[in-house]
């Protein structure tokens, strides 16, 4: 590695560690790190495009280091990867950052190639192939075979709500459609908030019900709440969006996400159960979530968890 960097970069280090997949090292006391390439090549002007334009922005984003051939991109033993310079890593983004970064940037047809907002459809098909690969692959994962129909029911819920919304709202509410991500976590910390290969154009919500999820199997019950009550104090929005931030918060990221760690290797299946024990409070939080909205728009009720059990 040590070779590639000087070669490609002219940058000569002593110590690169190697951290959740990600090269880094730091050069007079700024950090850098050379992680794959995980976009398609088609998106790569956009992704470069909107990260120029953040900076432009006044946004303090991972600045994408051009190697010796003017290429944002350097192939190594047949794979692609990218050269991030990050300052501040460890800064934390909360709810109200969220929402003052990502509209500063919308959609555009000269952004299209990162929007993103066929949710039923894409958690249709990844429960599909979630439900093979459990049937011919986890026999031996007792935690994921007594746990995985209730999360599979659920995200059918979701898909259900979401389409159910779409076709109630969708040719009638503009929804906003802002700088997003893949993936937000919790804590939400520079390094991963402000990566140009997490960018996405989609719903504000589904960064905000992302983030909420995250949070609440790091916090508690009030503290995830609170954070979202905050968000909806401040953030009007139109009966779409609100049942759309709902179907968000209903789908199961939290456990699909570990689920497929764990058939990747990478994380034991202990962990679910971290998540499977907070069950009962997840789907209180939910109806409270349902009851805080309501104040705002009527949304489409969910029956098994709304009705007093």
């Amino acid at each position: 590695m040590k070779e590639t960097l000087e070669y490609y970069y002219g940058i000569d280090v002593n110590t690169i560690d190697e951290q959740d997949g990600k090269y880094h090292f730091k050069l007079n006391n700024e950090d850098f790190f050379f992680v794959y390439y995980n976009r398609g090549i088609d998106e790569l002007d956009d992704i470069i495009g909107v990260n120029n334009e953040m900076i432009k922005k006044g946004i303090d984003v991972h600045k994408i280091m051009l190697n010796r051939n003017n290429s944002y991109l350097t192939t190594l033993n047949g794979y692609n990867y990218m050269l991030f310079s990050v300052s501040n890593l460890k800064e934390e983004y909360d709810i109200f950052d969220m929402v003052s970064i990502s509209e500063k940037l919308m959609v555009t047809d000269a952004r299209s190639k990162l929007y993103r907002n066929n949710w039923g459809e894409l958690w249709a098909s990844k429960i599909d192939y979630f439900e093979y690969q459990v049937r011919e692959l986890a026999y031996e994962k007792s935690v994921i075979k007594d746990s995985f129909s209730y999360y599979i029911g659920l995200a059918e819920v979701a898909i259900s709500y979401v389409n159910n919304t779409n076709f109630s709202y969708g040719n009638n509410f503009a929804p906003r459609l802002v700088l997003s991500h893949r993936r937000v976590f919790y804590p939400n910390y520079k390094l991963n908030y402000l990566n140009p290969l997490s960018f996405i154009f989609d719903m504000e919500v589904r960064d905000i019900a992302e983030y909420i999820k995250a949070m609440f199997f790091k916090e508690d019950f009030d503290y995830s709440f609170d954070e979202l009550s905050s968000f909806l104090k401040i953030r009007p929005m139109n009966v779409y969006e609100y049942q759309m931030l709902f179907a968000r918060l209903l789908y199961p990221t939290y456990y699909f996400d570990l689920y497929e760690s764990i058939m990747n290797k990478d994380t034991d299946e202990e962990e679910l159960v971290k998540v499977i024990k907070r069950v009962d409070e997840f789907e209180l939080f939910l109806k409270k979530t349902y009851l805080e909205i309501s104040k705002y728009a009527k949304i489409e009720k969910i029956d098994f968890l709304i009705e007093e059990r």
